[in-house]
């Protein structure tokens, strides 16, 4: 694996994991997998050069296939909870990579997440949501409303900050509706005063065309 945090580690390549695999893939983001059945893993090199067949979950295993080398690990074992819990702690023991594991319960998920990881609930959280949050770093939670409009909540670009909301071309050049100013976990403003200057700790949650989300997203 090429050696820059670029990259998404799948472990696992169930019905999940191997969505996850072709979702990141369509997004152009750099993936690297293993499974232990190599059938599974044959499909996946049809996506991505970096597929690999093993059983070792082993930190030292994961470092050899260079999983230290991925921004973030998603773990896709959830039915295995031993397995996934095992997984989850070699790969926290890597440095400065990111580690999201799946669960098919919400007592497993505590556990999980006690352990230090990020936790999705195949159940709740779609492939493609998580793939899309996983494809952009500005994208914080986002809903489809059909194939082509979506209401995404976005971190706010830099050209932005510091800024009015009606010195902003956010609606002129991408046809973007603000739909609410979200300044804390609790505190989401839906009345949107054009008079308001916008914050780094703010975030924007917006309608819109997805084409036109895709390019404000990736604006810095």
């Amino acid at each position: 694996m090429a050696k820059k945090k670029m990259s998404i580690g799948i472990l696992g390549l169930g019905k999940y994991g191997m969505a996850l695999v072709e979702a990141l893939v369509s997004n152009d983001k750099e993936v690297a997998c293993l499974d232990r059945d190599e059938n599974k893993v044959k499909k996946a090199l049809e996506y991505t050069d970096f597929a690999y067949v093993t059983e070792e979950l082993s930190t030292a295993n994961l470092l050899e296939m260079g999983f230290d080398q991925c921004e973030t690990i998603v773990i896709c074992i959830g039915e295995h909870m031993d397995s996934a819990i095992f997984a989850t702690i070699n790969a926290l023991a890597l440095k400065n990579v990111k580690v999201i594991t799946m669960s098919n319960t919400d007592e497993m998920g505590r556990v999980l997440e006690k352990l230090g990881a990020e936790v999705v609930y195949p159940y709740k959280d779609s492939v493609e949501k998580l793939a899309k949050k996983l494809s952009s770093t500005n994208v914080l939670d986002f809903i489809a409303l059909s194939d082509n409009i979506e209401i995404c909540e976005v971190k706010i670009p830099k050209a932005y900050l510091n800024k009015a909301i009606r010195d902003t071309d956010i609606r002129l050049k991408y046809g973007l509706n603000i739909i609410a100013i979200r300044h804390s976990a609790e505190n989401i403003d839906l009345r949107i005063d054009p008079e308001y200057v916008l914050k780094e700790s703010d975030t924007l949650i917006v309608l819109g065309e997805s084409k036109f989300l895709r390019k404000f997203e990736s604006k810095q």
